[in-house]
């Protein structure tokens, strides 16, 4: 019974993770620029699911569960823009911006956000079936 909740708890650890990626991604949706200064757009991050609970404290819950294996960096191609004034225009006068839609991001942030809803829900129900299985024992 205790795997249920440890299922559902590290179903809303990946999903607070990956809105955090999402977060990222649409904070730095016109970052043009390295830390260092030099010009390289930001590109999309993407936070990658696997199986398994590799926190879990036992090895039936390391089985069971999701976890965030990696997070990847979007290698498709950067958006162009016509801005002959950019000092960072190539010679026909184009810019490249990062590869991030804002759209998409708020779509995906409102799906993790349901998610992570669900897996409260879950934690909340097996809590709920715990006590009374508790109560009746009593």
């Amino acid at each position: 019974m205790y795997g249920a909740l440890d299922i559902s708890t590290s179903g809303m650890v990946a999903q607070r993770t990956r809105l955090e990626v999402i977060s990222a991604n649409i904070a730095n949706a016109k970052t043009m620029l390295r830390a260092d200064g030099g010009y390289e757009p930001y590109r999309r991050r993407a936070a990658m699911f696997a199986s398994g609970d590799p926190g879990a404290s036992t090895r039936h819950g390391r089985e069971m569960g999701v976890h965030v294996a990696d997070i990847d960096i979007d290698q498709g191609p950067f958006e162009i823009r016509y801005q002959p004034e950019s000092p960072y225009a190539d010679a026909e006068g184009y810019v490249k911006v990062p590869n991030i839609n804002t759209t998409v991001e708020q779509i995906n942030a409102m799906e993790a956000a349901r998610a992570y809803e669900a897996n409260v829900v879950a934690a909340e129900t097996t809590k709920t079936m715990m006590a009374q299985a508790l109560r009746l024992l009593a």
